[in-house]
């Protein structure tokens, strides 16, 4: 690559300062905007209940594109219009869904420290279109942003940020560690006595399963160096690289597992945010990465290297909205925590029906307290995603939280909550039932639910496609238009490669 145009390239995305909070949850409540209209559709029109492809691009892909391009300095008017067209479909009645709801929950009871009528392993939870929809949305943002901050038509103020500030790119790689927290969460309900097994069993596990993302750095280390690509150091460090972080995050939350234990979990990845405040400000971390000389291997890589412990902070966080969301009650996980020593039953299955109104109550309250504390810590200190501080750690939370929280909303009125009778968890010979409030049972739009299920690949060919685009186009020179042209093709094709393996997992992380 042309030296001068690698300089001025790096110069291109670099210095940036940010925009405001306001501003990114303006643009990121497209997203919110563009589900809202394809609820409405598919729960009002007949013929759109099974969406062609083209429909599903249109409807959840080109509105976050505009979002970040050409609407990106006014987001609002854009949700504004697909707002308007989601209340004339209100207007109409709505589709009788005609599934019926079970009388009885399954008979195989997960036991804690029991392997009996159904092992742990065999255990399954039943699938959350909320969450589906949440992770896939910020999959596609994430993708889409990586090729559009090298073109003009994306705002600067929304690349990330130099040292402090707030940007939609900064959000964005700690929503990818806040969305790994959440599925992690998964093996700890099936199986809460796998937080008892020796570390050296769950470590060499773990690093089995994270060993091919370790695999994913070390090449993407190797094709940027040797493709002589331009480069922002002050994201990572000279070597670092993003799959390096996600990859050593499972292998350090196993070193959480005996706090667990003993504490909410939301309450330890907020004391994790606390020590990394800590040793940014007091240990001296914070002097270090904003001054020291990159003179060995260590300090090469220090943005990545002192990150982690706030990373692992977020990922934490995610993890006690996973053990929130997830099982058919909030409590589930705690409850499950307090019987592990006895193996009495939980008293509740696993794959109940989900009680809708309790987990967005509690998602609601962490939402105010995520909120107010980094409000309240702001006072004092500027975020940063550079050295991931106890702000950036909160205004993430805070954002993923709210939005999980508006896409159960959306659920909810759009395909609401009934009563089921299932059995009553109190009742030690199981005839007796009550009537409890769960989700009737639809899905996510099926371009997301295929992006969620293959989402570690499709970054993965999304970076792969950034980097050819930028080998063989001058991005920071192409017009408005053209630029969208790319964009928009870009997007389609991981789109496409998504529904075409919308039936099968490439690969499971």
């Amino acid at each position: 690559m042309n030296g001068d145009y690698k300089t001025s390239k790096e110069a291109f995305v670099s210095g940036t300062t940010g925009s405001t909070v306001l501003h990114i949850n303006a643009i990121c409540s497209v997203a919110l905007s563009s589900i809202a209209l394809h609820s409405a559709l598919t729960s009002r029109v007949a013929v759109f209940r099974s969406t062609p492809f083209f429909v599903e691009w249109i409807l959840l892909s080109v509105p976050l594109l505009l979002s970040m391009t050409v609407y990106a300095e006014a987001p609002g008017a854009l949700s504004v219009l697909l707002l308007v067209a989601t209340a004339v479909l209100l207007l109409l009645p709505a589709i009788e869904n005609g599934k019926a709801l079970p009388t009885q929950v399954d008979d195989g009871t997960t036991f804690v420290g029991d392997t009996g009528h159904r092992s742990a392993s065999q255990a399954s939870l039943p699938p959350l279109p909320a969450l589906s929809t949440y992770r896939a949305h910020m999959m596609l943002m994430t993708a889409l942003s990586i090729l559009a901050v090298d073109f003009q038509v994306f705002p600067r103020a929304l690349a990330k940020c130099e040292t402090y500030g707030v940007s939609l790119m900064d959000l964005g790689v700690g929503s990818f560690v806040f969305s790994q927290g959440i599925v992690s969460a998964i093996p700890l309900l099936k199986d809460p006595s796998h937080l008892r097994k020796s570390f050296g069993y769950k470590l060499f596990n773990t690093l089995k399963r994270v060993a091919p993302v370790a695999v994913l750095g070390l090449i993407r280390l190797m094709a940027v160096k040797g493709a002589d690509y331009p480069e922002h150091v002050t994201e990572y460090g000279v070597h670092w690289n993003f799959f390096m972080t996600l990859s050593l995050l499972p292998v350090f939350e196993v070193l959480t597992h005996c706090l667990i234990l003993h504490m909410p979990v939301a309450l330890l990845g907020l004391w994790i945010g606390v020590v990394q405040q800590c040793l940014l400000s007091f240990a001296g971390f914070g002097d270090v990465l904003l001054n020291a000389p990159r003179s060995n291997i260590l300090f090469a890589n220090k943005e990545g290297l002192i990150s982690l412990v706030g990373y692992l902070s977020i990922h934490i966080i995610g993890l006690s909205v996973g053990t929130t969301i997830l099982p058919p009650r909030p409590s589930f996980f705690r409850k499950n925590i307090a019987l592990l020593d006895d193996g009495r039953r939980t008293g509740i299955d696993l794959v109940a029906p989900r009680q809708a109104t309790k987990i967005v109550a509690e998602l609601f309250s962490y939402t105010f307290i995520w909120w107010g504390l980094f409000a309240f810590v702001r006072l004092k200190l500027d975020v940063s995603r550079r050295m991931v501080n106890l702000p950036y750690i909160l205004w993430v939370s805070a954002f993923n939280t709210s939005f999980i929280l508006g896409y159960f909303l959306l659920d909810m009125f759009f395909f609401p909550t009934r009563i089921s009778r299932v059995k009553d968890s109190s009742d030690p010979t199981g005839k007796r039932f009550v009537l409890e409030e769960c989700f009737a049972g639809n899905r996510a739009p099926p371009l997301l639910e295929a992006i969620n299920k293959n989402s570690l690949i499709i970054f993965l060919i999304a970076n792969v496609a950034t980097g050819l685009i930028n080998l063989s186009v001058k991005t920071m020179y192409t017009s408005d238009g053209k630029a969208m042209l790319i964009l928009g093709g870009y997007a389609y094709g991981l789109c496409a490669f998504a529904w075409f393996f919308r039936s099968r997992r490439l690969w499971r992380f």
